[in-house]
């Protein structure tokens, strides 16, 4: 086995998107590799075939998917992030919560001094968690 990797499935052509928004909001992260579909290939032109980024390291592969699904992304799986400053907390809950839902709002629930968990506005989970 080479290696284990989360791998993202949007839709409506989001995937592009979705990347450079989380790369942007989280430091040492990149888009690594785009294919995107050509003409009579099929998915639109232009969209996401596969691609990969990393977040603080950590490889994700993501496409835009062709085909319409009746599912999405779940909070069953989420993205697990400690932080390391209150202010670093604060500034990804309020970024990731933009056009999304908050699922547990930033508090206290005492197996940490601040934890949040919410949707992005791509659907997908975000845990968020800053130790004690």
């Amino acid at each position: 086995m080479e290696k284990v990797i989360p791998f993202l499935m949007f839709q409506e052509g989001n995937a592009e998107v979705a990347m450079n928004y989380y790369t942007s909001l989280i430091e040492d992260s990149e888009i690594t590799s785009i294919v995107r579909y050509g003409a009579n290939e099929a998915g639109d032109e232009g969209t996401v075939m596969q691609a990969t980024f990393t977040l603080k390291g950590q490889e994700f592969m993501c496409i835009d998917s062709y085909v319409k699904h009746q599912f999405s992304f779940t909070p069953s799986f989420s993205i697990y992030i400690v932080c390391d400053t209150e202010e670093e907390i604060n500034t990804l809950y309020q970024k990731l919560l933009e056009g999304g839902e908050a699922l547990m709002p930033l508090e206290d629930y005492g197996f940490s001094k601040k934890f949040g968990w919410v949707n992005d506005r791509f659907g997908v989970s975000w845990q968020l968690n800053l130790l004690k």
